[in-house]
């Protein structure tokens, strides 16, 4: 069961895109060209590959959880590519609080 909010980490890219809801997240991906790659992050770490059929989102769980080290790293990169804060001070408790930081 994946737990919302989650981020959509683009495969090559930096920038994260903060996702409140699943239908947020089927807005998103009707904008996109999704790659294989291209990942869902939830709230508790767990990462989820994307099937987009062109009206509705599929995610599938990689069996995958990913650190709060693993968080932080993903927002100190996506706030470098956006220059607006200082990053050695992007640190978190935990991979929610990371995920919550985008909203």
């Amino acid at each position: 069961m994946i737990n919302w909010p989650c981020i959509l980490k683009l495969d090559r890219d930096d920038e994260l895109i903060y996702l409140e809801s699943e239908s947020e997240l089927n807005n998103e991906c009707s904008g996109l060209i999704l790659s294989h790659e291209d990942l869902v992050i939830d709230s508790e770490g767990f990462t989820y590959s994307i099937f987009y059929n062109g009206s509705n989102t599929e995610l599938l769980n990689k069996q995958v959880q990913i650190t709060v080290d693993d968080a932080s790293k993903l927002i100190q990169r996506h706030e470098f590519c956006l220059a607006e804060v200082c990053l050695t001070k992007i640190q978190f408790e935990t991979v929610s609080d990371a995920i919550n930081c985008l909203k």
